[in-house]
């Protein structure tokens, strides 16, 4: 079906659709990369980009040997510089809500026990987080702690967490009822507005859950405020009695 052509140019119903999906996946990828430093790098490849097509409009012939040279790894360099984003874009792919309805979901009795926990360090002014894995595996984060496999209780997480014991220092890796490992090293936030007015854990926090679907529940050592990261953003200050809702709400949990 055409739409309209100019001269010998035929924009047809196919073109159009061609084009949105390319302008779609773009302003994604723009949206993913906004506040983390691949901002500057997208300009710098822009520049390339101009500087290549002046290269080929002018007879510079020794630019044009340069940036044919450079069109043959660009790809791969691209993949490298832009690591984090496209695996954070991939992830967001797979946490489609049509493909979540195929995996099995987190049990009531876990989150009632990570909320309990939570709740009791707030009281306590203990500093925690906690990691609840999702469909996105996390197991690099786990080998980055001490594996466990135990049991998940309230009680042991607190345990866990608890000043000037072993494992206390890190992040605590929940899948399903089953604590995976303990004293976990999680990747920081490149997000700017959370790496100047956040401490580590909160950065870590919100890290983890912008490269998985996972729902981290942070407490503050400082004033025992609760928080839960979930999808790269962080909401704080959640009320005791709220937690559970958010926390379900997060795992698609249904009432």
């Amino acid at each position: 079906m055409e739409l309209f052509h100019v001269g010998f140019l035929q924009f047809q119903l196919l073109d159009l659709i061609d084009v949105l999906l390319v302008a779609a996946i773009f302003y994604q990828a723009l949206v993913l990369m906004k506040g983390t430093r691949s901002t500057q790098i997208v300009y710098g490849v822009v520049f390339v980009i101009v500087a290549s097509f002046l290269a080929f409009w002018f007879p510079f012939s020794g630019l044009q040997w340069l940036f044919r040279n450079l069109a043959t790894v660009g790809f791969i360099i691209l993949v490298i510089v832009f690591q984090p984003e496209l695996r954070s874009m991939l992830a967001q792919l797979g946490q489609n809500r049509f493909l979540r309805r195929f995996v099995r979901q987190q049990e009531e009795h876990a989150v009632d026990q990570v909320v309990k926990a939570a709740v009791r360090l707030s009281e306590l002014r203990y500093g925690g987080l906690i990691v609840i894995e999702q469909t996105v595996g996390l197991r690099t984060v786990a080998e980055t702690g001490k594996e466990l496999d135990a049991d998940l209780s309230a009680d042991l997480l607190i345990t866990l967490f608890t000043p000037y014991t072993p494992l206390h220092d890190g992040a605590v890796v929940v899948r399903r009822e089953k604590i995976v490992a303990a004293a976990c090293t999680l990747p920081l936030t490149q997000n700017a507005m959370y790496s100047r007015l956040f401490g580590m854990r909160h950065k870590a926090a919100v890290g983890v859950t912008e490269e998985s679907d996972a729902v981290t529940v942070v407490i503050s050592e400082e004033t025992g405020q609760l928080s839960v990261a979930y999808e790269g953003k962080l909401e704080r200050g959640i009320d005791k009695f709220a937690l559970k809702d958010k926390v379900s709400r997060h795992l698609h949990i249904a009432k």
